[in-house]
């Protein structure tokens, strides 16, 4: 009998009312992501490298922010968080996160200085391992941020938090990624 219960709780009306409009503007915010990519095309062109590391950029900035989005729901499901600022559960959760951001966005910076040897690059190693670790990591808190955010104000809305968390994360991290990294590659290559 309590499995019939969960069941009916998934109302696909609702789930559609509530995602319709958020998915509309979720492909804004996306567009916005592929014209700062399009604007970006001369620095892209010159340093190929970087167009190589953009795809694992983006990708891993909203990887990371659905792993922390998918724990925060299913400890809010469970009733074992409260978001509390003295909750060491969650604190290690962001510590794992940004661990395993540094580790990424090291291992994409070397991967592309590995890649710019083969294909001739001028951009250094430490330059590369820089526009790399930075980029990554201020992702990486963008993610945290928005991943408290949004299942925070999900649940204050009285919206399931699976159904609107990793939508929203990962393409507003998304487009942040694609500025963050083109900004600190202009910074430091320009």
């Amino acid at each position: 009998m309590a499995a019939r219960g969960s069941l009916e709780s998934w109302d696909a009306r609702r789930i559609v009312r509530n995602m319709f409009p958020l998915l509309l503007v979720l492909c804004v915010v996306v567009l916005w992501a592929g014209i700062t990519l399009e604007e970006a095309g001369e620095l892209l062109e010159e340093y190929g490298v970087l167009a190589v590391m953009v795809p694992t950029m983006v990708g891993a900035g909203g990887n990371l922010g659905t792993i922390l989005s998918s724990r925060l729901t299913t400890r809010l499901h469970l009733g074992t968080t409260e978001f509390d600022p003295y909750d060491r559960v969650l604190w290690a959760n962001v510590s794992a996160i940004l661990a395993l951001a540094a580790t990424v966005f090291a291992a994409l910076g070397v991967g592309a200085w590995l890649v710019g040897l083969v294909v001739g690059s001028t951009i250094g190693f430490w330059t590369l391992l820089t526009i790399s670790l930075v980029s990554g990591l201020s992702v990486a808190v963008i993610a945290v941020v928005l991943s408290f955010a949004t299942t925070y104000g999900s649940y204050r809305l009285g919206i399931d938090p699976d159904d609107t968390t990793i939508p929203i994360v990962t393409n507003v991290v998304d487009v942040f990624g694609m500025l963050i990294f083109i900004g600190v590659s202009t910074l430091l290559l320009g």
